[in-house]
């Protein structure tokens, strides 16, 4: 299928292209891009007042498949996913069974072609059923085509374990992913500690929790030279550790993601039971709306103004979404006792624009080389930029288009930001050529 692009802004964050000018998509590549382009093409798009810019790539989802597909589905997951305009994401292994072995990752990729929406490549577990008491099958899942390993939704507490997991990952060129929570220090806490927690009558989680791990793991990266990548900083001493591992060339990056430099914990809202059957937000039982629990927890205001300051000045690689689906059913149980996690994929260039973009903090293009060359470059995919005889990844968007999100293409539906105004809506999503979405 041939798909002329016509009039749309196109940004190249690779190259800092930033002109009006038609994009020819053949045989699933960008063939040619440049103003007023006269070949026949099977489907044209006017993309005036767009943006046309890569398809974003998301370096942190949770698929749920295989074991839970009650939350999603690689279907699902992957149509979120070219609802939010991004055309590849990496899938978390803490799925049941967990992806420590080459089967499970062949399934995930198998699966994810058959489906045929969006790239998705699959990360490995750093041990045994994330057990951390034995590594995985490091070597056979690189084999089978993972970039990276990771223990996501946990740490691996024995350091000596971990050194030596970041040690072939060393060797084998591969990314290391971490999740940094001292689970020891949790201690049945629900929400950021701190004065709204105690108002709300909820245990807190400190920024310690995460920032001893942080430490820990950019040591360790130091000590074995493997290439850290720090999952959803979100704390301001992670942001000043992060800066300072660079400053001494740590192999390490880090992400944030779109709630954390939105939301602060004084958005978590107690909810009156009558309200809660109103409304099907929570049950009647619950303390605090759910859909605000996540992992990490959202922080105290300088937490966010410290994570954007680090967006701002680089020192924050990446934007990820951290795309955690969750049923109903675990949703509507009180606060303490749900799961932690919310959908993103769906409002994250949106949260961007509104969050980071219209009040001044970034740019345009440098909110998209933190969702496009940025992770393209640190797993050297052939992706993240608008080029001639690159893949046709590409993902067109109206800036200032307002819009509210209400339903969602994943099958869950747990996120804090239903019913907000947002800026900033995807209009089409091409990956390998193919047009996955349409508005």
């Amino acid at each position: 299928m041939t798909i002329l692009i016509q009039n749309g802004q196109v940004i190249n964050p690779a190259t800092g292209m930033n002109e009006v000018a038609d994009v020819l998509v053949e045989n699933g590549v960008v063939s040619k891009i440049e103003k007023g382009i006269k070949e026949k093409a099977d489907r044209k798009i006017n993309a005036k007042g767009c943006f046309v810019m890569p398809g974003f790539i998301d370096m942190h989802v949770h698929l749920r498949d295989p074991g839970f597909e009650e939350k999603e589905t690689i279907e699902t997951g992957c149509r979120a996913a070219a609802h939010g305009g991004y055309t590849t994401i990496l899938a978390m292994p803490n799925t049941k069974p967990v992806v420590d072995n080459p089967d499970v990752v062949n399934y995930v990729h198998n699966k994810a072609k058959t489906v045929g929406l969006v790239n998705v490549l699959q990360v490995g577990a750093v041990t045994k059923n994330q057990e951390g008491k034995e590594l995985a099958d490091i070597e056979g899942m690189v084999k089978a085509g993972i970039p990276a390993i990771s223990e996501d939704g946990k740490s691996v507490m024995n350091a000596q374990l971990y050194r030596e997991a970041m040690e072939k990952a060393a060797k084998l060129g591969i990314v290391v992913l971490a999740h940094c929570e001292d689970k020891n220090l949790v201690n049945g806490g629900v929400m950021n500690e701190d004065e709204h927690a105690r108002e709300l009558g909820l245990k807190g989680i400190t920024n310690s929790v995460e920032d001893i791990i942080v430490a820990r793991d950019i040591m360790l990266s130091h000590d074995t030279g493997a290439k850290l990548h720090l999952c959803h900083c979100s704390t301001e001493d992670s942001v000043m550790m992060v800066d300072l591992a660079k400053q001494k060339n740590v192999k390490v990056t880090a992400e944030v993601c779109p709630h954390h430099f939105t939301l602060t914990s004084d958005d978590i809202r107690k909810i009156a039971p009558e309200m809660d059957v109103e409304k099907n937000v929570i049950a009647a039982d619950a303390d605090a709306d759910t859909n605000f629990k996540m992992n990490p927890p959202l922080r105290t205001e300088n937490d966010r103004l410290a994570i954007i300051e680090g967006l701002k000045d680089g020192t924050i690689d990446l934007i990820a979404t951290d795309h955690a689906p969750h049923s109903t059913e675990e949703k509507s149980r009180p606060i303490t006792q749900t799961p932690s996690g919310i959908i993103g994929l769906e409002t994250s260039l949106a949260l961007g624009i509104t969050s980071l973009v219209r009040p001044g903090h970034l740019t345009l293009s440098q909110l998209i080389e933190k969702m496009t060359i940025n992770p393209a470059n640190l797993y050297h995919l052939p992706c993240g930029s608008v080029a001639e005889g690159k893949a046709a990844d590409l993902v067109l968007f109206d800036p200032n288009e307002k819009w509210i999100p209400e339903t969602y293409a994943s099958k869950s539906s747990n996120s804090p930001f239903t019913g907000w105004e947002l800026y900033g809506k995807v209009k089409y999503t091409i990956c390998d050529g193919k047009i996955v979405y349409k508005d």
